[in-house]
């Protein structure tokens, strides 16, 4: 169960399960064209899924694993929100963030559907929920967090410990 401020809320479709392989998605980059993630890549994925880049956890998020994994060679790191891809290209400005992939869901929300984080009711119905994907150099979900309290951040450790695994 997800809960906003202590009030549940629901999620379009099942969530994708650790063990499962990660569909293939095209999302929105900050230069408005697609950008493939899931599926197979050669090296992991860790994809950090925010509400919205104006949120000040969701920027404590994204900071965090930029600072914690942009130096390692074989870890693709992705932000998925749904903010429209200004908001997010003047976010990366505005930090000095260069190397993450800042992509939007805003179109469609396919990602949100397909993985099972769209939220569909509440304040932030149409938003996505907070959660943290590792997809391994093959495609397959081998980590996967959805916070409970869409206001909490993630367990930063874990997320990490099991890009070392």
């Amino acid at each position: 169960m997800v809960t906003l401020q202590g009030k549940a809320v629901s999620l379009y479709g099942k969530p994708i399960e650790v063990g499962q392989f990660a569909p293939i998605v095209y999302l929105t980059g900050k230069d408005f064209a697609p950008h493939k993630i899931g599926g197979a890549t050669g090296k992991y994925q860790l994809i950090s899924v925010i509400p919205s880049i104006d949120g000040g956890v969701c920027q404590t998020q994204t900071r965090t694993f930029y600072q914690k994994i942009s130096s390692l060679a074989n870890v693709e790191i992705v932000c998925v929100s749904v903010d429209i891809p200004f908001a997010l290209d003047r976010f990366c400005v505005a930090d000095g963030i260069s190397n993450i992939s800042m992509l939007s869901d805003y179109k469609d929300n396919l990602f949100g559907k397909v993985y099972g984080l769209l939220l569909t009711d509440g304040m932030f119905e149409g938003l996505l929920t907070r959660a943290v994907l590792i997809v391994n150099a093959e495609g397959k979900v081998v980590y996967q967090e959805i916070c409970k309290e869409i206001a909490d951040e993630p367990d930063y450790d874990a997320a990490l410990k099991a890009l070392h695994a």
